[in-house]
């Protein structure tokens, strides 16, 4: 997997434009945003990680994977039960967003290739369009599964968390500050934020 093609140039425009940013790119040297390119996938994961811990996710997750034999495609969803789904450990939501998904796929009703061509914004819109995904999901696939270099998620609780911690506020954050730092990162937002999330977490997420 490689990093975004951005990513140095990133690394040396925040360094020098923000002191903490400049600490934490110094203290945080392996890793970097990568992708998996596989949006199915990535949304599976990111509707199971809804509103749990990252171990529970993962638990469930690695069920999940079982039940459709490793290979997480539409098709495989598509032919598991909701009684299978629910044993995974997911909510009725999350298996109704999940069948869901896969039926839009496989009808062509959701056609990610699409996304490509469009800006941010309009991308969280037709994300959102899907069930079970709200905007910090849409955020979460636009920043890992297509690595768009300026998402600032902040509807986030790590992301806020990080910015308390390594920038001496209040939790949450005020708005003015977030702003500030918004247009501060623009257009490397998406690169602030993983690093953000490195200092408060060993593992570097990935969807």
């Amino acid at each position: 997997m490689i990093k975004p093609s951005y990513w140095n140039k990133a690394k040396t425009v925040l360094s020098k434009k923000d002191k903490v940013m400049k600490k934490l790119i110094n203290n945080y040297k392996d890793g970097a945003l990568i992708t998996r390119n596989d949006v199915f996938f990535s949304l599976c994961k990111s509707i199971i990680g809804q509103q749990i811990s990252v171990a529970a996710a993962n638990s469930v997750f690695s069920r999940f994977e079982k039940s459709c034999k490793g290979r997480i495609n539409a098709k495989n969803v598509n032919k598991l039960s909701s009684l299978t789904l629910k044993r995974c450990g997911l909510s009725r939501q999350k298996v109704r967003g999940i069948k869901d998904l896969a039926k839009k796929i496989i009808n062509k009703e959701f056609k990610p290739h699409l996304i490509k061509n469009m800006n941010d914004e309009e991308a969280i819109v037709y994300l959102s369009e899907l069930r079970q995904i709200g905007r910090w999901s849409a955020e979460m696939i636009l920043l890992f599964t297509f690595n768009r270099s300026n998402i600032w998620p902040l509807q986030d609780i790590g992301l806020l968390r990080a910015i308390s911690n390594n920038y001496n506020k209040k939790y949450f954050p005020p708005k003015i500050f977030l702003d500030k730092l918004y247009k501060k990162f623009t257009p490397y937002c998406s690169v602030a934020t993983w690093y953000l999330w490195r200092s408060i977490d060993n593992e570097p997420i990935q969807y």
